[in-house]
């Protein structure tokens, strides 16, 4: 049996990095809904993102996404964000919003396209630089929507080249994390559509070139533990998109849909030495309907609750259950974790912590969303519009 002291070393550890879009406006294709508050700024995206980590103590960094936090000085960022106990982590490139990607960005036909793309990313890389950021995360919307619209493997190769371009830029403590996912905006082919494409581009440009597992970015049925498992036997697990999805890339607060298996993904994380391992755990979740920051909030306590089930996996009597094949023994080790209740677990973790038990209580006491919405009049909220 696992030491609670064993499980609560690894709970402290944990860090559970924050997107900045999360604090802004989002929605879907048909509406974006507005709320009071809502950042204005990336220094204002900041400051949610410091009251996340005040009172959940797992979220000391921030993922920034390019252009939708430009600003004139990223050394100047780093240094607020360092004021207020956070440090900026990945940073996020976008090569799907401009008019000139309808038809892909580094896979798209014009080289002069191809080129802008890759100039995009490479200007990623010097923000890197100023930020001290150590991962460039790389999610491409290429891909086609009819057959014979272009042609498949020649993308492939246009993408081979650019993120070549791109490793080759990289510093030696930097990292490439290339995303892969099933569909959407293309429908027909996309060039990184799953795991194995991604792993295949990665391979080829050496070891720190790695993949990223979004937790809504598969087929219904895909046995997502089982990708992280081999990822992680291949030392190529980079990082985590978490949220949670009913039908596609929902992008809802994780665990929501399936808390059994944001466990049993978290069990291979353990299993594989994940949370030793560089594997950088992200959340990337559009807060539509409900608050952003205590929507955020309640993801990094759902992470933490599946972290804290998936190490009190007995796995001395499970080994035993599976080189036995005692098949329901085995299965009963895993269900007896998960069916745990850790809550009381976390609260005397984040008390010896000096944080409160209960976060979202905290914060509901902090006024803070009162505070921001009486302050953050005028001016443009932070999001993006449909």
């Amino acid at each position: 049996m696992t030491k609670p002291a064993t499980v609560k070393a690894a709970l402290t550890s944990q860090s559970i990095e924050t997107p900045s879009w999360a604090y802004g406006n989002s929605g879907t294709r048909f509406k974006v809904f507005a709320r009071p508050g809502v950042p204005r700024t990336p220094q204002e995206k900041l400051d949610d993102a410091a009251k996340v980590h005040e009172f959940t103590g797992a979220a000391p960094t921030v993922a920034l996404h390019i252009p939708w936090d430009t600003v004139d000085d990223y050394a100047a960022l780093a240094a607020y964000a360092r004021d207020r106990g956070l440090t900026l982590g990945t940073v996020n490139a976008n090569t799907f919003q401009d008019d000139d990607f309808r038809l892909g960005s580094v896979c798209h036909p014009d080289p002069a396209v191809r080129r802008k793309a890759l100039d995009h990313l490479l200007a990623c890389v010097d923000i890197m630089d100023a930020t001290g950021s150590r991962d460039l995360k790389l999610w491409f919307a290429d891909g086609t929507n009819y057959p014979g619209q272009d042609d498949v493997r020649e993308r492939q190769d246009r993408l081979a080249e650019a993120l070549a371009a791109v490793y080759e830029r990289l510093g030696d403590d930097q990292r490439m994390l290339l995303e892969y996912k099933l569909f959407e905006p293309a429908f027909y082919t996309t060039d990184v559509p799953d795991w194995g494409t991604a792993y295949a581009h990665c391979l080829k440009l050496g070891p720190r070139a790695q993949v990223v597992v979004d937790t809504g970015h598969h087929a219904p049925g895909t046995n997502i533990e089982f990708i992280v498992a081999t990822l992680l036997r291949e030392d190529r697990l980079g990082a985590f998109d978490f949220n949670s999805r009913f039908y596609a890339d929902d992008d809802l607060m994780v665990g929501a849909a399936d808390p059994f298996q944001l466990f049993r993904i978290m069990y291979e994380v353990v299993r594989g030495g994940g949370l030793t391992a560089d594997v950088a755990f992200m959340l990337d979740q559009c807060h539509n309907i409900e608050e952003k920051i205590p929507a955020i909030i309640r993801s990094v306590m759902n992470v933490q609750e599946a972290t804290a089930k998936a190490l009190l996996v007995d796995r001395g009597p499970l080994a035993t259950a599976q080189r036995t094949g005692d098949v329901l023994e085995a299965n009963a080790v895993l269900m007896d974790a998960y069916n745990t209740d850790v809550r009381p677990l976390l609260t005397e973790v984040r008390e010896e912590q000096g944080l409160d038990g209960d976060p979202m209580a905290a914060y509901r006491r902090s006024g803070w969303a009162t505070k921001t919405a009486e302050e953050r009049i005028g001016g443009q909220q932070a999001g993006w519009g449909a």
